[in-house]
């Protein structure tokens, strides 16, 4: 075991990133750099007819979204064939694998007669070479698989970081497959060789790899390997508290950017799935790496909120910068046919409704108006656009054209001069307005928004109420 810490993430590309395993790659990521280390990525790809380069790309996508750098990777898997197949005529020599011509009927009868006895089914052993064996006659023209060799006495044992003490009896175990007829390599192999080759020294995956751990382990003491510490992650619950799937969250991190969830909160939310510092729940990228441990990760599921991480998203909106919001709501309006040309600053409009936004794109749709004039709901002209409200805003209309410079406070003072003239109070004018420019009953401070919407647009709407 080297002294540096040396983790991986290590996905197979057969569907997106989703949020189960953008959570491992972050952990991963963050005890690394927390820990002054190496975050390696891997991609399992072995399994040639569900893995696709689509696939491979999504998961590069989606890590490049968060922010989880790699310092070395990503490795191919299926361009490490040949180490492989050299470490399988390694442990051949040495003892610690051996050929099995089993043919697939009879392991199928095997099976079944050991199912049939309410017995578990395993391999029963019959190619293992053993000391005074006679083993059977090979059978002609039969491609042999690989079988590992495991020990039948004792027990395989490690402390996992965070279930605690594991231990399995190796009489549990079977001699499992570790390379095909046709000479591929199977999962649990490729693993233990990456990881000696790679020199990892922290696993940190979900909890369903805890039945691969000791059959990794125990070839890593065949192969004179030191042992990387183990870190299984308990499962994601949806709101609900079943199991996460695609209808509340397992879906594709990159559909949390198109839903309008800025990367930082999702980041931040993701660390606390499972793992927390105190009771901080709102911390930038920079703490998350001082803060970050394995000692904290809890044992128990966690429980994905959709609520919480709206809110997150609502403080990361409000402390972004306006001239960062405002990339952000280009593409975002252009998505909804929108053109900003000709219109006022994206960075203005976004300041004025940042604060009441909890999502990129509701956020989009709240500015949407100062760029293309909405049509006026009826019921809304029916309920605030009767005759004295048309009066009233005729007159601030004939106020606003003449004012010499279109500005907030001059604005305000010619929204007090219109409330004078016509006895009425506040509401009785702003929401006529709003309702005339914007189509809603609310927005943020009429004078701001006056200010800027512009003298000619605002003229112009006004102007439909003739």
């Amino acid at each position: 075991m080297t002294s540096t810490v040396r983790t991986r993430f290590a996905p197979s590309p057969t569907g997106y990133l989703h949020i189960g395993g953008a959570r491992t790659a972050l952990f991963s990521w963050a005890y690394a750099r927390h820990c002054g280390g190496t975050f390696i990525l891997r991609i399992e790809d072995t399994d040639l007819a569900r893995s696709t380069p689509e696939a491979v790309q999504a998961i590069l996508d989606g890590m490049a979204w968060l922010g989880l750098d790699h310092d070395e990777g990503p490795f191919y898997q299926t361009q490490r064939m040949d180490r492989y197949k050299e470490v399988i005529r390694q442990m051949l020599a040495d003892g610690s694998a051996y050929l099995c011509y089993t043919s697939k009927e009879d392991l199928d009868a095997l099976r079944a007669a050991q199912e049939a006895r309410k017995e578990k089914p395993r391999y029963d052993g019959r190619w293992r070479p053993e000391p005074g064996k006679t083993l059977p006659p090979v059978p002609a023209d039969a491609a042999p698989v690989v079988r590992f060799k495991n020990p039948k006495d004792g027990a395989v044992a490690w402390d996992d970081i965070v279930k605690g003490r594991i231990e399995i009896a190796n009489a549990e175990l079977d001699d499992f497959i570790i390379a095909r007829a046709d000479g591929t390599p199977t999962y649990n192999f490729c693993v233990v060789v990456d990881d000696l080759d790679m020199g990892i020294t922290h696993v940190i995956r979900g909890d369903d790899h805890v039945n691969n751990t000791p059959r990794q382990i125990n070839v890593l003491a065949a192969l004179g390997a030191a042992i990387p510490r183990y870190a299984h992650l308990s499962m994601i619950l949806g709101d609900d508290g079943a199991k996460l799937s695609k209808r509340h969250g397992a879906v594709s991190v990159m559909q949390y950017r198109d839903a309008g969830y800025l990367p930082e909160a999702v980041v931040n939310y993701l660390a606390r799935l499972g793992w927390s510092h105190g009771d901080d729940e709102l911390f930038s990228r920079a703490r998350l790496v001082e803060w970050f441990d394995l000692d904290h990760i809890t044992a128990s599921a966690a429980q994905f909120n959709t609520g919480k991480l709206d809110w997150l998203n609502a403080q990361y909106i409000k402390a972004a910068s306006d001239d960062d919001l405002a990339r952000e709501m280009d593409g975002r309006l252009g998505a909804l046919g929108i053109d900003t040309i000709g219109g006022p600053r994206l960075a203005e409009a976004v300041a004025l409704y940042k604060e009441r936004a909890n999502n990129l794109n509701l956020l989009a749709e709240a500015i949407a108006p100062f760029y293309r004039a909405p049509a006026i709901p009826p019921e809304l002209a029916e309920k605030h656009l009767g005759a004295p409200a048309r009066v009233a805003l005729a007159s601030l209309g004939e106020r606003l054209e003449k004012l010499p410079v279109w500005e907030k406070d001059a604005i305000s003072q010619t929204l007090k001069e219109t409330l004078k003239e016509h006895g009425l109070k506040m509401p009785h004018l702003a929401i006529p307005l709003r309702v005339a420019l914007f189509g809603v009953e609310h927005t943020p401070s009429i004078d701001a928004v006056l200010a800027v919407l512009g003298r000619e647009q605002t003229m112009q709407r006004l102007a439909r109420l003739r």
